[in-house]
């Protein structure tokens, strides 16, 4: 499985930011993807996941009510729209897939992984 993201970029506090995974290859063995994201200094951290029919979703508290993970099956594509950012999220951004939904919080579960965007937010 290849993940592909995009939609990182500079933005202001308060700003909005779409961010795209677009998977390819075998992902028939998908069962979930999730959106992760690392800031400097810190651990890879679980920000949002979805199963891959869509519909599961699941958020980390820090972006409740400001996030929504959505996917377009046609396109194989997950979606995460970041509204209210912080300078806080200011961090990479890496999608991944997970074989089993019940492991889409667990880091070391994880498969295959993206490149990563880099989303920053000034203040």
């Amino acid at each position: 499985v290849q993940l592909v993201e995009s939609g990182g970029g500079l933005v202001q506090a308060g700003g909005s930011l779409r961010l795209s995974c677009e998977a390819s290859g075998r992902t028939d063995s998908v069962d979930a993807v999730g959106w992760f994201r690392q800031a400097p200094g810190n651990q890879r951290k679980f920000v949002a996941g979805i199963s891959w029919s869509g519909a599961l979703t699941i958020y980390a508290g820090s972006v409740e009510g400001r996030g929504t993970i959505s996917r377009d099956n046609a396109k194989n594509t997950v979606y995460l729209q970041m509204n209210s950012l912080k300078p806080e999220d200011t961090a990479v951004y890496y999608c991944a897939a997970v074989p089993e939904w019940r492991y889409v919080k667990v880091l070391s579960k994880y498969k295959f992984w993206g490149q990563g965007t880099q989303v920053t937010v000034s203040s």
